[in-house]
């Protein structure tokens, strides 16, 4: 038996929940992986894994083998990429899940540079507006912007998302400029069902404030916002990697910059660690090099954020 292909088909067992899954992951039949798990036991002196109709769960003994299993397959997949990576050129499909904002904005045009640095590496690219289930639909690596990342996934930090209270001049001029929180109760303030949908939160000189938002629009999709915010639609919160341009340009302006919004990590989440594509591997060092730092590349442009300060012009009248 081979001992470290039995020891990845335990894991990746364990990782996806079932059999099945585990087999169409591997490609390899169900009777395989039986047979390899078995094998495994009988190596080990000790059965794994409690098997029902409907679910999976670890023994006593198959909770220490999965730690030990981890770290003996790390080990062997450090040996092997040290061995021959000099020697191997990335290749292969990878597919990507990112929000369509973020792709549009910023993960698109990394992509591109990648893939001309490795042209043997093909890339698809799902882009939704929802927490995508990377093992059902296939997913190497996705791209999430969030706080509350799931468990049993693995995760990398990318970058920070800020955000900015902003407007069109258009609906500004009209219905003036707010020069405190309180004075967005009578603003018409557009939300995201998924982060602002009930109020809006800013932290000013350490305290955390609160302001309820009526929800008379509001919308899934980031892109949607922001075309009701430059139609003049209200007031809204959007993230500084999507309106760059529109605040560089004037197409919006920032209100209350002395008032900021929560901040959001943007992760490269994927199922595991062991016996990535060479492709994934570098693929996630180079987004994290191409936006990490503590201040992203689209923060650096306006001037805000980590050691920078607030640079980006504010709406007139508005807190300096």
């Amino acid at each position: 038996m081979d001992r470290l292909t039995a020891t990845r088909v335990f894991l990746t067992v364990v990782d996806h929940g079932s059999l099945t899954r585990a087999a169409e992951h591997l490609e390899m039949s169900t009777a395989m992986v039986s047979r390899y798990l078995a094998a495994l036991e009988d190596w080990l002196g000790a059965r794994l894994l409690h098997r029902t109709t409907r679910r999976i769960g670890l023994t006593e003994a198959g909770q220490s083998a999965l730690v030990s299993g981890r770290q003996l397959l790390e080990t062997a997949e450090d040996l092997e990429q040290s061995a021959g990576s000099a020697r191997r050129q990335p290749a292969g499909r990878l597919r990507v899940a990112c929000a369509p904002s973020f792709a549009e904005a910023q993960l698109t045009a990394a992509l591109m540079e990648f893939q001309d640095a490795h042209p043997l590496v093909d890339l698809s690219v799902l882009a939704a507006d929802r927490s995508v289930d990377l093992t059902a639909e296939r997913i190497d690596l996705a791209v999430r912007i969030t706080n509350k990342l799931e468990p049993g996934l693995i995760a990398r930090q990318l970058a920070v998302c800020r955000s900015v209270l902003c407007g069109a001049p258009r609906y500004l001029d009209r219905h003036g400029r707010p020069q405190t929180p309180d004075d967005l109760l009578s603003h018409r303030c557009l939300s995201h069902a998924l982060v602002s949908a009930t109020h809006y939160r800013f932290t000013q000189a350490g305290r955390t404030i609160e302001v309820p938002v009526v929800e008379r629009f509001s919308t899934n999709e980031t892109a949607v916002l922001r075309r009701a915010v430059l139609a003049g639609g209200g007031i809204s919160i959007l993230p500084t990697y999507f309106v760059g341009d529109d605040l560089r340009e004037g197409r919006l302006e920032r209100l209350l910059p002395t008032h900021e919004p929560d901040t959001m990590g943007v992760h490269a989440v994927f199922l595991s660690r062991l016996h990535q594509p060479l492709a994934l591997r570098l693929l996630v060092d180079f987004l994290a090099a191409r936006f990490g730092g503590p201040t992203p590349p689209w923060d650096a442009a306006l001037g805000i954020g980590g050691e920078a300060g607030s640079a980006l012009p504010t709406a007139s009248g508005g807190e300096r």
